[in-house]
Formats: C-alpha cells, sequence, structure tokens
C-alpha cells in the first residue's frame, strides 16, 4: 500500500464552501452575543459564536455519510437541538424564587438553529432566525426591564 493512499485528494476538498457556511453562522452569532455579552450574562461575545459555529461543522462533518440518507442527517440535526437544550439549561440559574437565564438559554438554541441553516445553505432562514432573535433581545430587553419597576 502506497502511503499517499491514505491522504484525501487535494483536489477533492471543499474548503471554500465550508469556511463560507462557518462565517455566515458565526458572523450572524455575534449579533446575538454582542447583545448578551452587553448585558453581562454567562454566554456572550466567545460563546454564541462558538456555538454556531460547531453546529455549522457538525453537520459538514457528517455530510458524506448522510448525503444520501436524510434519516440520518435528520438524527445529526436531533442531537444538535438536544445538546441546545443541555447547554441552555446551563445557563438558567434559579436564585430563591427567581429564574435567571432563560432568554440566554432560548439565544443559545436560537444560535444553534442558525448553525444548522448556515450549513443546509438555508441562509435566509439563518438571517431570519438572527433577526427575530435580535429584535426580541435587543427591543424587548428594555420593555421588560422597564415593566420590573
Amino acid at each position: 500500500m502506497n502511503p499517499t493512499d491514505l491522504l484525501p485528494d487535494v483536489r477533492q476538498l471543499a474548503f471554500f464552501p465550508h469556511v463560507r457556511d462557518l462565517a455566515v453562522a458565526y458572523a450572524l452569532a455575534l449579533v446575538i452575543g454582542w447583545n448578551r455579552e452587553r448585558e453581562a450574562r454567562s454566554a456572550g461575545l466567545r460563546t454564541f459564536p462558538l456555538v454556531a459555529a460547531a453546529s455549522c461543522a457538525f453537520i459538514q462533518a457528517t455530510e458524506r455519510i448522510t448525503a444520501d440518507h436524510p434519516e440520518a442527517l435528520a438524527r445529526v440535526i436531533e442531537g444538535i437541538i438536544t445538546g441546545m437544550g443541555f447547554i441552555g439549561g446551563g445557563a438558567i440559574l434559579k436564585n430563591g424564587g427567581e429564574v435567571h437565564g432563560t432568554a440566554t438559554a432560548a439565544a443559545l438554541w436560537a444560535t444553534g438553529a442558525i448553525g444548522v441553516s448556515a450549513a443546509l445553505a438555508a441562509y435566509d432562514v439563518a438571517v431570519v432566525i438572527t433577526a427575530f432573535t435580535a429584535v426580541t433581545l435587543y427591543a424587548l430587553g428594555p420593555l421588560k426591564r422597564e415593566n420590573r419597576d
């Protein structure tokens, strides 16, 4: 056996589509991460882009083995959704009778969906999820603070 047979053919590697999708997921998640950072939440500017990029990467890493098996891709997506719920659960804190972090948890879940959408080249969906999440965090956040007083 020739040792070069173990290495992938460089001509078959598709770096650009992967980098493009990861960059889209990362950039869109920055919008959400910036809000959480400004609000001094447990997850922020570093966490959200990493969550989106990782969600995107899980889809990309399995695309060769799931290409002809949509049910296999659905299982990968299901695993990502479950993982986002687990990470979000870690962001929720209970202090006495008050619960904090539910908006951050929901935003983490939405960020996972952004990463999956980018990986599937559903950029329109990724942008819409980002827009809805950003409007919820940026515009509705001050309304909630006003109602506390």
